[in-house]
């Protein structure tokens, strides 16, 4: 496309409007470090949320700016971003978020959804299932595919003490793998 001019979604909305949405999709998104919407506006929240995070790492008045500029609170959210999300990238070279198909959540008009998350966060659904996918390996007997194997690596790589919160987490969805077994054969016998 000749003079350099950068692709984007309009989401059938003005300038104004789509700025203030992904805005307010971005300050969500620091605020609860995971958020449920469309695909197509997940993708592009996530481009500015990357922004955002560098704007973080880099951590000087003009950013400090920038990424006040970005936030609709920016008085609750800076210290976020500036304290907690800039340590937890510090070595991470980028992709600080992930964006996840999801099924439609409005069955009337099954707009394609998705979730946008920070990975290594709290709620990180990729952690969650591999940590899933471990858990019920191990109690059927199975033996671990490169695939599994591959998701542990990236999912353990950049986090904290990885490998260690990874072990816990499936010790926890084995314990709950367990309770759900005892109950059902507690409704078998009840029957």
């Amino acid at each position: 496309m000749a003079g350099g001019l950068t692709k984007y979604r309009h989401l059938s909305r003005d300038s104004a409007a789509r700025k203030a949405l992904l805005r307010g999709l971005v300050s969500s998104l620091v605020m609860h470090e995971h958020i449920h919407t469309t695909y197509a506006k997940a993708k592009e929240a996530q481009r500015l949320a990357e922004k955002l995070i560098t704007y973080a790492k880099r951590n000087n008045d003009e950013t400090k700016r920038k990424a006040q500029a970005i936030l609709f609170e920016p008085h609750e959210l800076l210290p976020k971003v500036f304290g907690e999300l800039r340590t937890r990238y510090a070595s991470r070279p980028g992709g600080y978020t992930r964006v996840l198909r999801t099924e439609p959540r409005n069955k009337y008009d099954q707009a394609p959804s998705a979730v946008l998350e920070f990975v290594d966060g709290p709620r990180d659904m990729r952690f969650m299932m591999t940590a899933k996918a471990v858990a019920l390996g191990q109690r059927d007997g199975l033996p671990m595919n490169s695939i599994t194997q591959k998701n542990i690596d990236k999912v353990t790589r950049y986090r904290e003490n990885g490998k260690d919160v990874f072990e816990d987490m499936v010790e926890k969805f084995k314990d709950l793998n367990a309770r759900g077994a005892e109950e059902k054969s507690c409704k078998g016998e009840s029957s």
